[in-house]
């Protein structure tokens, strides 16, 4: 399974007798599933149907999606003939009534209420929405489809700081034994320098010690190299994954954190275990820009 980016578009176009449609979507990211639909006027029970269906098919990305219809006809009107014929028919009917002659005026019917209907309202017809629902369905695996293509770049990008993560920290634990004894020489010559060979030499060591302990990253390298490996089973279970991903990141700049805390003003290999440290936190970072646009 793949990890699905929330930046995608997709388009579909249809007929369905006389009724032509495109539906449009979009997406980007989100820290929830934020979803807006424009639809032609009078779609309510429709818009409850697409809303199920798009959140049983997305959990996370501020969806847009869009549905534009044309009727053929008159230029995309359409005319109840039934009701016209009623108004002709009681005009007719009235005006032989009371003795009158005249035709009706059909510009004066038009302007009566639901006798013309603009292609921006949703038919009633259950066999239309049936078909337009399908077709959103069609619509949410395109876009999903295109946000998977995304999620595939977006993990290759991943897989590479999650090599380099490794490689840096394996360096780090190539120095951490030449560091941890220096360390560790450097705090016994200073305890002698300021207590003057007056202190008893094992307990001065064993102070020492504790000391070049409190300086050991060991538990760092440990808890990163769990943390890579983890992150590297979710890029592969994929799914939602995004906001996990994103807390094993903050957990991995709190190791690189403790590291450079832990070797800031040592000399020799420590230098370099800092360099390492300020790069494990650069690509830390570019992989959470990255993963915020992660389902």
């Amino acid at each position: 399974m793949t990890i699905r980016s929330m930046t995608g578009f997709a388009q579909l176009k249809g007929e369905h007798g006389k009724t032509a449609y495109t539906f449009t979507a979009k997406s980007v990211n989100h820290r929830f599933l934020d979803l807006h639909l424009r639809l032609p006027a009078r779609s309510e029970l429709f818009e409850q149907q697409l809303r199920k269906l798009v959140k049983e098919k997305m959990h996370r990305g501020h969806v847009e999606l869009s549905l534009a219809l044309e009727y053929a006809g008159a230029s995309g009107i359409s005319v109840n003939r039934e009701l016209v014929a009623g108004y002709v028919n009681a005009f007719r009917d009235l005006s032989d009534e009371l003795g009158l002659k005249g035709e009706p005026d059909l510009n004066g019917i038009f302007r009566l209420n639901g006798v013309l209907s603009a292609s921006s309202e949703m038919p009633e017809e259950e066999a239309l929405q049936g078909a337009l629902l399908a077709a959103a369905g069609e619509l949410i695996e395109a876009l999903n489809a295109n946000r998977r293509l995304e999620g595939d770049h977006t993990r290759a990008e991943l897989e590479t700081r999650m090599d380099q993560l490794e490689r840096n920290t394996a360096e780090v634990e190539k120095l951490r034994d030449t560091v941890l004894a220096a360390h560790l020489e450097r705090i016994r010559q200073r305890m002698n320098e300021l207590l003057e060979g007056k202190a008893e030499p094992d307990r001065l060591l064993q102070e020492a010690a504790m000391l070049a302990e409190r300086s050991d990253v060991q538990e760092e390298i440990v808890r990163m190299q769990t943390h890579i490996k983890h992150f590297r089973a979710l890029l592969v279970e994929g799914a939602e994954v995004g906001k996990k991903l994103d807390f094993l990141l903050q957990e991995m700049n709190r190791e690189a954190n403790t590291m450079l805390s832990k070797t800031t003003g040592l000399a020799g290999d420590a230098t370099r275990i800092t360099e390492l440290g300020l790069a494990l936190k650069s690509d830390i970072e570019k992989s959470r820009e990255q993963v915020q646009n992660v389902e």
